[in-house]
């Protein structure tokens, strides 16, 4: 992420989460739900927040060597956080201030891209809630706008709910639920109008 130490732009699509059209083509985004962090007129960049990575909590620990005691915190999976920079570990967690790279997503929600978050989630003295990912999902200026206007998102406001609390296969449904529709509602391609 660009100069994530600065507070959000003003992206029109900051802030939202972004649900991949049955229609998807690209394997990397097919069912997702991706978090927006940042949204300009240079791109944008967000955290894929329901899919898998092969990783544990612990495994990230042990590369970073940050000592960690919590059998429960090192079991937490980790997030797939999309295809760019796959080897780079994004924090999404609940407002906690004092982080070297962090940025507002919202009022309830922040990213920290330093490893000072780690290590605090590590001790127990970190925010109160968080999922850890590896790697983002990013566009090029214009190109989100692009996808939205082929129809391959929809979009609806951050829910720190299905960010934090969820169980990852529930998420994509919740989200669309939020915009009062079901899966079996959506049609793979559509058309304008």
């Amino acid at each position: 992420m660009e100069d994530v130490s600065k507070t959000g732009t003003t992206g029109y699509l900051e802030r939202q989460m972004l649900i991949a059209m049955p229609g998807m083509v690209d394997s990397n985004f097919a069912g997702s739900v991706t978090l927006l962090c940042q949204h300009n007129q240079a791109g944008a960049i967000g955290i894929t927040i329901n899919r898998v990575s092969g990783f544990t909590l612990g495994d990230i620990f042990s590369q970073l060597q940050i000592d960690c005691s919590d059998d429960t915190v090192r079991n937490l999976v980790v997030l797939e956080g999309g295809p760019v920079a796959p080897d780079r570990g994004f924090v999404l967690h609940s407002p906690l201030d004092g982080y070297e790279s962090s940025m507002e997503v919202g009022e309830e929600i922040m990213v920290t891209t330093s490893r000072d978050v780690l290590a605090d989630i590590a001790s127990g003295s970190g925010p109160d809630k968080y999922v850890v990912a590896l790697g983002y999902a990013g566009w090029g200026g214009g190109q989100l706008e692009g996808e939205m206007l082929a129809n391959a998102w929809l979009s609806v406001s951050a829910d720190t709910d299905i960010v934090f609390d969820l169980p990852l296969p529930s998420r994509f449904d919740r989200a669309l639920e939020r915009l009062g529709i079901r899966l079996d509602q959506l049609l793979p391609e559509a058309g304008h109008a």
